[in-house]
């Protein structure tokens, strides 16, 4: 915005300049003024003095890490089945099979589940 149109709030039209020359600000030659190109400095110059601006000025384009997942999908229920034997063969089914759930306790039926362990003795000497 021109200090011209922030006063009165008209922005002003500038000519094409199809038959002005200009001056290069690097070598100082006159060139047709739709010739001159604005170089990463802000100067004008001719086609041979034109030199883009160089890539290792730009700052480096960091990306963070990715920590989510993009659209993630929640986890699903599967049915679980679990089956306890009571030594004589008979098999118990787990809560959660019966009732379509992750409750890995077993199902509750008439005979009580019996579990038997043996240890032997440990000693156990410090010296």
């Amino acid at each position: 915005m021109s200090p011209l149109s922030r006063i009165t709030g008209l922005d002003m039209a500038y000519a094409t300049g199809k038959f002005s020359y200009g001056l290069c600000d690097y070598c100082g030659q006159r060139y047709p003024y739709t010739t001159l190109k604005k170089n990463w400095r802000g100067f004008k110059v001719c086609p041979e003095d034109y030199e883009p601006k160089e890539p290792q000025l730009e700052p480096l384009k960091y990306k963070n890490d990715a920590i989510a997942l993009d659209q993630p999908r929640p986890d699903r229920t599967e049915p679980l089945t679990v089956f306890l034997e009571n030594g004589s063969g008979q098999q118990y089914q787990s809560i959660g099979s019966a009732n379509n759930t992750v409750n890995m306790q077993p199902f509750p039926l008439s005979q009580p589940i019996g579990a038997g362990i043996s240890l032997s003795t440990v000693t156990v000497t410090v010296s």
